[in-house]
């Protein structure tokens, strides 16, 4: 079995191009935090990520330098034999899916609200539920 779950942080913008299908293929990488932290080594990790199609899609439109996501992939061996005939030794990230690690708000410094997609409507009481318009209870589809 081949998968892994990252969460961390773009170090810099995506890379997005178009293949002969159509296809996007977005390239970022990601810098992931050490879980222990020791002195003269390093705080985190980074890792290049590939994604195609509908998610490459999705990270040219949504995703840009610092935004922290989670996603899930493969890890694929990215060797090559550079010009001196020497082999190059590397990894990559095959992305599966990916989704947002933090919210907008929390993004711009406005603190963190547990990975919520979207802060509280005004007029929230705090109780958590959001206040229904009247007449809306018609077009629900549960009562």
């Amino acid at each position: 079995m081949n998968k892994v779950i990252l969460m961390g942080r773009l170090t810099r913008d995506p890379e997005v191009r178009y293949g002969n299908s159509g296809s996007a293929i977005a390239r970022f990488s990601i810098a992931v935090d050490r879980r222990f932290k020791r002195d003269g080594q390093p705080t985190a990790d980074f890792f290049n990520c590939t994604a195609f199609g509908k998610t490459g899609e999705f990270v040219e439109k949504y995703l840009k330098k610092g935004t922290k996501v989670v996603l899930d992939g493969e890890v694929q061996n990215d060797n090559y034999t550079n010009k001196e005939g020497a082999t190059v030794y590397g990894t990559q990230i095959i992305v599966n899916t990916i989704e947002f690690a933090e919210s907008k708000n929390a993004q711009s410094g406005g603190g963190d609200f547990g990975g919520s997609a979207a802060p509280a409507p005004a007029g929230d009481p705090g109780d958590g539920f959001m206040q229904i318009p009247d007449g809306l209870d018609e077009e629900l589809p549960f009562s």
